[in-house]
């Protein structure tokens, strides 16, 4: 398919349609992203016990690879939902759709620099022979670094979804065909993530999980753009 008739499809589309593809694609990422974080990567980690910790990932490789996998499949949709969010919305304020859209594209971008940790990590056990020089105990010691690097710039990059979905939510509260608790909600997610990841940033010792209590803005907002939002035919 040519350049000429792609551009001709997306100059058809449709509001609903565009609300139809960001619905999907935010409804697989709520499925992997926490598959990929908590059940498999985060899962195998023992933060005080690094022996333990590279005794799981070396049991469990394969498993490990596939969480890197899946989230690699969550960054590249994250790009597919900027992009159709921006179809959807820009018709409220382009200015700040096109700023919505292009935050998340970064956080995307963040995310998948930083999985190069995780595959230092596989590096790091794939016994290389150079590798010989490290003792068990700095070899141990470099993958728990490479982990915690990985938590660190995804925690960065939160911040860049965080005001994301503030700018997101500012934009849903103001189109005349969304409800504005849906925009409140968003808004409310914005800052559980804003708030977790920067005080995670400034303080060793935060532990609150704010944002596993606001989150709750970005459940509805895929059930609305799946049922509600692909009713809206305007083109886009």
């Amino acid at each position: 398919m040519d350049s000429n008739k792609v551009q001709n499809q997306m100059m058809k589309m449709s509001a609903g349609r565009a609300a139809v593809i960001a619905g999907i694609a935010l409804l697989i990422m709520t499925i992997l992203a926490p598959i990929a974080n908590f059940s498999i990567i985060q899962g195998m980690i023992v933060p005080e016990d690094a022996a333990k910790t590279v005794s799981n990932i070396s049991e469990s490789e394969g498993l490990f690879r596939l969480g890197i996998v899946l989230f690699v499949i969550v960054a590249l949709l994250d790009i597919i939902v900027a992009w159709a969010l921006y179809l959807f919305l820009k018709s409220v304020n382009r200015g700040l759709s096109l700023l919505a859209a292009w935050l998340r594209v970064v956080y995307a971008a963040v995310l998948a620099v930083v999985l190069i940790h995780l595959i230092d990590v596989l590096h790091l056990l794939s016994g290389t022979d150079y590798l010989a020089v490290f003792s068990a105990d700095q070899l141990q010691a470099q993958i728990m670094i490479s982990i915690n690097s990985f938590n660190r710039g995804w925690e960065f990059g939160l911040i860049l979804f965080g005001f994301h979905l503030l700018l997101l939510g500012y934009l849903l509260f103001r189109a005349g065909y969304m409800r504005k608790i849906l925009g409140i909600l968003v808004i409310l997610a914005a800052l559980g993530y804003l708030i977790d990841s920067t005080g995670k940033l400034l303080s060793a010792d935060y532990d609150l999980t704010i944002s596993l209590y606001t989150f709750v803005g970005e459940i509805v907002l895929i059930f609305w753009l799946l049922i509600i939002g692909r009713k809206k035919q305007e083109p886009v």
